[in-house]
């Protein structure tokens, strides 16, 4: 690998006391990248239409981070499904089209993007089994955390040992939704009501995805923890897709979460 400027990602401390040392993850910002205009900083998104070298050269240097090639950063095309991809000893760079992966495997890193949805984390450190998933309210709502936690207790984790953690999503002052969503989320469970508050626009309410993403981890039995990390309004350090949207910009750019077992 050749030479190049490393960004600096945020860590939890708790991922990385109960991890261990042998698992390295890293919530990556929008800071330390070769994009430009709209996408300024370290765009990683294939499916934005920034200049593909740029977007390549910003991948490259988050796999650098942890020591590793760029084709070793594995990526998915995600679709806001539940679905995990188990990624072994054969990977050679596909992206299937699922929101979540797991492995064993040292010498990779799994990494999701996002810009507003969900990222998370997961590990169990003792039984070297680590996770990554893309949960915005639809992947939350269809059981990608628990499919992702199930993945992992396949492949020899113990459910009491993982730690997840939610990085930089939307937060629920930025969140503003409409009432055939709220409706929608009632219909599943009528608890999930504490996840909306009003609005100033009639009939619309502010909804916490990121306390409805620790309480899903949390009843399924591992530890989580929420960075408190609010896109939306932190244009300097985060793409935003709800931001742009409101902007009326034509496209944004995507972050990066990735977690990797050390060789």
């Amino acid at each position: 690998m050749q030479d190049r400027p490393l960004p600096t990602p945020i860590e939890s401390p708790v991922l990385n006391e109960r991890a261990g040392s042998r698992i390295r993850h890293g919530f990556f910002t929008r800071q330390g990248g070769v994009s430009e205009g709209l996408y300024a900083g370290l765009n990683v998104g294939v499916g934005s239409d920034d200049d593909r070298e740029k977007v390549m050269e910003n991948r490259a240097r988050v796999a650098g981070w942890f020591g590793l090639p760029v084709e070793k950063l594995a990526t998915v095309h995600q679709v806001h499904s539940p679905d995990v991809f188990v990624v072994d000893a054969t990977y050679a760079g596909e992206r299937p089209q699922v929101d979540a992966m797991v492995t064993t495997v040292p010498g990779v890193a799994l990494g999701v993007l996002s810009a507003d949805c969900g990222p998370i984390l997961f590990a169990d450190g003792a039984n070297g089994v680590i996770g990554a998933a893309h949960a915005g309210w639809k992947g939350a709502l269809t059981g990608v955390l628990e499919n992702t936690i199930e993945a992992m207790v396949s492949l020899g984790a113990v459910r009491e040992n993982i730690t997840a953690v939610l990085g930089p999503s939307i937060g629920p002052a930025s969140y503003e939704v409409g009432p055939e969503f709220v409706e929608r989320f009632l219909g599943h469970d009528a608890s999930y009501e504490v996840f909306f508050t009003p609005s100033s626009k009639p009939g619309h309410a502010m909804f916490d995805l990121p306390s409805l993403t620790i309480r899903r981890l949390t009843d399924a039995g591992v530890r989580a923890e929420n960075l408190g990390l609010d896109t939306y309004p932190d244009a300097e350090r985060f793409y935003s897709y709800r931001r742009t949207t409101h902007k009326k910009e034509p496209d944004y750019g995507r972050q990066i979460s990735a977690i990797s077992i050390l060789r």
